[in-house]
């Protein structure tokens, strides 16, 4: 019971990012109707605004200390980050410590003005041209971000560590029940995935309390009706379209301690958010969220060296890459729209 349970964990913490980000991707296909390959790349470029800062906060002063010398007997380097020189010892460590949930402050504005510029610029031209289209002009637009962060950042993964407070593991079982040290976890993928849930709680809650969101849920439904009432939807579209930019970036930003940010993490995710929203039903966000959490919890499962040990023994190897693609067709075979699919959305 606790290994199923430590699988169920970690599915979790894997469906946290699928379902963000396939989120975003229900959020703007919607609303926009856009297939937006290039999510994956905000996705990325959220890790990357947690390492900027990362890197910004660890700027540091040279300065001559005389208390210390090398082997020869001459005055060291010492090499002290200019945040530590403002605030001193105590409270600029604590900054740099605290880098990744800072970065969170600075992901916001950031992801919602590249989404607001990729939209009122690029996307905004294919919005009545077929889905082939966007697809290959988004994918290209995301090949561009790729290099972009690959000439700047060098193609080597940039470690990102969580703060201090958050390292090593969590007792799960005890809490639940279970002997001591029967489920160890990480602290930080806990964090990640109560992360996620409120971020998810949140779009949810937006759309379905506000005036703003009644209102783009509406537009969703019927876009021609809410425009001849007066209401500019399209502005709150491009609106909608920098707020599910903003919840891949945040998305990325918390993943960073998990995995450190490479160039091509956007397009790792991608696929299978993908697969993920499809499976879910295109235009459905609870559909996106559910098979988010649904396949990763399978994938999680499909890794046990047990299941692994059986596939392998009847000549499927490596059935824990591949069951997300399984999945996808028995689904797609029994239900053609997904799981909460909508009627009408991509079937003419």
């Amino acid at each position: 019971m606790d290994a199923i349970l430590l699988q169920v964990l970690n599915g979790l913490d894997k469906g946290s990012a699928y379902a963000l980000i396939a989120l975003g991707l229900t959020l703007i296909f919607g609303t926009l109707g856009v297939v937006n390959f290039a999510h994956g790349a905000l996705f990325m470029i959220g890790a990357f605004c947690a390492v900027t800062l990362q890197k910004i906060l660890n700027l540091s002063s040279i300065t001559i200390d005389p208390t210390q010398t090398d082997f020869l007997g001459n005055p060291l380097k010492v090499k002290t980050p200019y945040v530590i020189n403002w605030f001193g010892e105590v409270a600029g460590s604590a900054i740099i410590n605290w880098s990744v949930p800072l970065a969170i402050l600075v992901a916001i504005p950031v992801m919602l003005a590249v989404g607001y510029v990729m939209e009122r610029g690029l996307i905004k031209h294919f919005y009545k041209r077929p889905h082939a289209d966007q697809i290959l002009v988004t994918f290209g637009l995301a090949i561009v971000l790729q290099e972009i962060i690959k000439a700047n950042y060098g193609a080597n993964p940039i470690p990102t560590p969580a703060p201090d407070a958050f390292h090593g593991s969590y007792d799960f079982g005890v809490m639940i029940g279970f002997e001591a040290n029967a489920i160890i976890y990480p602290v930080w993928r806990l964090i990640y995935f109560c992360f996620s849930a409120l971020v998810i709680g949140a779009v949810f809650a937006f759309l379905r309390f506000t005036t703003f969101g009644m209102v783009v849920r509406a537009g969703m439904a019927d876009r021609e009706t809410v425009g001849l009432l007066g209401i500019n939807i399209d502005k709150r579209f491009t609106i909608m379209f920098g707020i599910a930019a903003a919840v891949a970036g945040l998305a990325g930003v918390m993943y960073t301690p998990i995995n450190s940010p490479n160039y091509h993490m956007g397009m790792d995710f991608l696929v299978l958010s993908f697969v993920v929203v499809v499976v879910g039903g295109m235009g459905s966000l609870p559909g996106a969220v559910l098979a988010g959490f649904l396949l990763g919890v399978l994938e999680s499962f499909a890794s046990m060296n047990a299941v692994k040990g059986f596939f392998e023994a009847i000549y499927l190897p490596s059935i824990d890459q591949i069951v997300i693609y399984l999945v996808a067709i028995i689904v797609l075979l029994t239900r053609p729209r997904g799981l909460l699919g909508r009627k009408g959305v991509m079937e003419e």
